[in-house]
């Protein structure tokens, strides 16, 4: 079985939109696909997936949601914050009675630390997280992480990327380094891992639009032709030199998996 990547920016653009961010969202949301869609193809697709802490301040991860309801996954949302869950509940029960995402009822759990997730029972096959990492102190990430392979066999985490400085500076978020990542999820022998840069839109992080501009990108002609433009613009990204990757990438990602025998 696998799952074909039926999803264009332009769709995406009305998740981003239920969650207050724009074309940026979309197109991260986006690149993100990209990446996990072949690899979670290359193996049996996962059945329980994880989300393992929602993002420091930039929307709430419907991406993934998505992706569970494609993938008819059991889905698991978990975070310290209590009225960042309260804010995804509501926005789920939105994209369901709108049939933007099909008839998904994630389980919503409350944790009194990430790196612990002791309110996290069970096992899942998939763990996902994004712009999570980068929040959590740095003595404090090495833990988190190997709860996260303790819980799944195989996992995705995504986190801004410390070496773009504009990036960070205007996001107002902290930020990994890809040495960082490899590190904390490759300390395990265990597992295989890898790591790389993704998300480098043509445009600057930090555009405001207005609700009218907000409208016109949801239904407007000319609008849908640049969304298409900015599909085949992000399947082009990993042919950049990587000393571009590192300077203008928002995002690093790790993927690790059972290492094979």
């Amino acid at each position: 079985m696998t799952v074909k990547n039926k999803q264009t920016i332009k769709r995406l653009y009305a998740l981003a939109l239920e969650e207050g961010e724009g074309v940026g969202t979309a197109y991260e949301y986006y690149a993100k696909r990209l990446v996990l869609l072949p690899w979670l193809a290359s193996g049996e697709l996962p059945e329980r997936m994880l989300i393992a802490g929602m993002p420091q301040k930039y929307g709430e991860s419907l991406d993934f949601l998505l992706l569970g309801a494609e993938l008819g996954c059991q889905v698991t949302v978990v975070d310290e914050r209590h009225e960042t869950l309260a804010r995804l509940a509501y926005t789920v029960g939105k994209l369901v009675k709108n049939s933007l995402l099909s008839h998904l009822k994630p389980a919503l759990v409350q944790t009194n630390d990430l790196t612990a997730l002791a309110e996290v029972a069970g096992s899942f096959d998939l763990v996902v997280s994004s712009e999570v990492l980068q929040r959590l102190e740095k003595g404090r990430r090495a833990a988190y992480v190997d709860r996260l392979q303790d819980l799944a066999p195989k996992g995705a985490l995504f986190a801004p990327n410390a070496d773009n400085e504009s990036h960070v500076r205007l996001s107002g978020l902290g930020g990994v380094s890809l040495d960082e990542l490899d590190d904390l999820i490759g300390r395990n022998p265990e597992f295989d891992s890898r790591t790389a840069y993704i998300d480098m839109p043509p445009f600057p992080p930090g555009i405001n639009r207005s609700e009218a501009q907000r409208a016109e990108a949801s239904t407007g002609s000319m609008e849908a032709f640049a969304m298409w433009g900015l599909g085949i613009y992000a399947r082009m990204e990993r042919f950049a030199p990587a000393v571009s990757r590192r300077r203008w990438a928002h995002i690093v990602y790790g993927l690790y998996e059972p290492r094979q025998r």
